[in-house]
């Protein structure tokens, strides 16, 4: 992955392929690219982890005898906003990613002194990268825009039955 100084003024870490298979690392997005049905179950252990472990949080908050079916709607309510958030920052990092994959100029800082260069790719490294951003990073932004929208609806769907209650 790494491209020799001579073809690349690019410093390693800063190269969108490298970028790519650090962030395929990362803990946080690792879960992001398993297959479908263990990208689900990992959603779902997930979900009922912190169902439960903040279950304590929302009892604490909302104590005022409530109904055992409202503390429950109000803990998944809470549940859901963190998998929101948690969904806008896998679509943020995957989106930043493929930008730098499909572009065929890279923006880099070679000292860090805010004195940025833009590198114009060479014609394989842009081919090699875009086949990259479009045959692997496209469907997890994909994926990542259908979770996104499941947990906003369900969200919407949720406070709109908190608010009827």
């Amino acid at each position: 992955m790494f491209l020799p100084k001579n073809l690349c003024p690019v410093p390693f870490d800063q190269q969108p392929l490298n970028e790519y298979a650090e962030l395929k690392k990362s803990c946080f997005f690792a879960w992001s690219i398993l297959s479908l049905k263990e990208y689900i179950l990992a959603i779902l252990a997930l979900f009922n982890f912190l169902l439960i472990s903040l279950s304590p949080f929302v009892w604490l908050i909302v104590y005022s005898r409530i109904s055992l079916f409202r503390f429950i709607l109000y803990d998944v309510i809470t549940v859901n906003f963190i998998f929101i958030l948690i969904f806008i920052r896998l679509y943020l990092g995957w989106s930043y990613i493929i930008k730098r994959l499909i572009s065929a100029t890279v923006f880099y800082e070679e000292s860090g002194w805010y004195d940025g260069q833009v590198w114009v790719k060479t014609a394989d490294s842009l081919t090699k990268d875009r086949l990259i951003g479009v045959y692997e990073v496209y469907p997890l932004i994909v994926r990542t825009k259908y979770g996104l929208c499941v947990f906003i609806f369900l969200f919407t769907l949720e406070s709109f039955i908190s608010y009827l209650l």
